[in-house]
């Protein structure tokens, strides 16, 4: 690509592209030039450093949980969606995890969008702004551990993801069942795939109808 006709939007589409096919550590000024055909001083009029690369992707990403939000929606289901669309955003690029702790947040745009609007959706819903950041950051975590805990692990093929749960069962299988029979009786159930679309369905109620009973407005709140 010709240095005059590069731009900070294709120069963020290739490092997305790059890490989700090599993994986040392929993400490199030099490693992104070389992809775009470019010196690595092209680059630096887009992004200034390798920090500021990062933060445009993980605002690339999380652009999406305030794209399609309905302001007419109930307060707790415009929450929902946001959770919902981190949730997606997150298993298609899992690294997305690792990503969050590292960026600027002061200059990710995208990022403080999303926290404020979080933000002033639970105050809606009855919380203070202390309480309200609280939960936000609680959504967040949330919805990044249930994905990186998927049963099976995450970006497994089938074949890797049946052999994890086989290891999985025959550790809980040498417990003493007298000991453990919870996990014994658990085991069983390590035969058959997970249902994912159970698996989060149940995890983002299990989020948001925590929110939802202790918001001091969240009686009534349609679903």
């Amino acid at each position: 690509m010709a240095p005059e006709k590069l731009t900070r939007q294709a120069v963020i589409e290739r490092a997305l592209r790059l890490a989700d096919t090599e993994g986040l550590p392929a993400v490199t000024i030099r490693r992104l030039a070389a992809e775009l055909g470019v010196a690595p001083t092209a680059l630096y009029w887009h992004v200034k450093n390798k920090d500021e690369l990062l933060s445009a992707l993980a605002d690339r990403l999380l652009a999406a949980l305030v794209a399609d939000v309905d302001p007419d929606r109930p307060w707790n289901q415009r929450l929902r969606a946001m959770v919902t669309t981190l949730v997606e955003q997150t298993r298609a690029h899992p690294y997305l995890s690792t990503l969050l702790p590292m960026i600027d947040k002061s200059v990710a745009e995208e990022y403080r969008r999303a926290t404020d609007t979080a933000i002033g959706l639970l105050t809606e819903a009855g919380f203070t702004l202390q309480e309200a950041d609280q939960v936000a950051t609680y959504l967040l975590l949330g919805a990044v551990a249930m994905v990186s805990c998927q049963p099976g692990g995450v970006g497994s093929d089938e074949e890797e993801a049946a052999e994890f749960r086989r290891h999985h069962r025959l550790d809980l299988e040498r417990l003493p069942p007298g000991r453990y029979p919870n996990l014994a009786a658990f085991a069983a159930t390590l035969s058959a795939p997970p249902d994912l679309v159970a698996y989060y369905s149940f995890g983002i109620d299990l989020l948001l109808s925590a929110v939802e009973t202790t918001a001091p407005n969240g009686r009534g709140v349609r679903r």
